[in-house]
């Protein structure tokens, strides 16, 4: 049989709650149900962000990902097969690749984004922006330039060129 890792909602009275939901990474049999008994219990996802052990008020709030690392090696071994949210999960702590990359210089740069920052101060946040912001190049300032004067055109209605002269774009 197929074995998938997937998410299983949480069962416990204080576990899972309407609007509040948490789930089990677990390793189930493919065509069981969502929230049938499965093979073994991998890991908690809890999607709802909240602040991190130890962390202050103003710092960024994350998703609470525990993974068994050693069991999710081994499963991910012998071949079981990840679901499409496991997997993305998964990529964020570094066990598997990401699925979708951009192609070219940008790929390093895409494997830091897609893994979540550790313990990082929002000073070094704002300076991290701060590069990214003076990295781009006169081309990249001009696409986003072009694509703020669209959007405001698409909420005010009005365009900087004249309907009565075709010549005039």
């Amino acid at each position: 049989m197929v074995l998938r890792l997937r998410l299983a909602r949480i069962r416990t009275p204080g576990g899972s709650r309407r609007h509040n939901p948490k789930y089990n990474i677990v390793l189930a049999h493919a065509r069981s149900a969502r929230d049938a008994l499965p093979l073994e219990v991998l890991g908690t996802y809890n999607p709802i962000p909240s602040l991190p052990v130890g962390a202050e008020a103003g710092d960024r709030k994350q998703k609470a990902i525990k993974v068994d690392v050693s069991r999710t090696k081994y499963w991910l071994g012998v071949g079981a097969q990840p679901s499409g949210v496991v997997w993305r999960l998964m990529a964020m702590i570094g066990l598997l690749p990401p699925k979708y990359l951009p192609t070219g210089e940008q790929t390093q740069n895409a494997l830091k984004a897609v893994r979540f920052t550790t313990h990082t101060s929002s000073e070094e946040k704002r300076e991290a922006r701060w590069a990214r912001e003076e990295s781009k190049g006169p081309a990249m300032k001009a696409v986003e330039a072009r694509a703020r004067g669209a959007r405001e055109k698409e909420i005010t209605g009005v365009s900087n060129t004249s309907p009565m002269d075709p010549n005039e774009a």
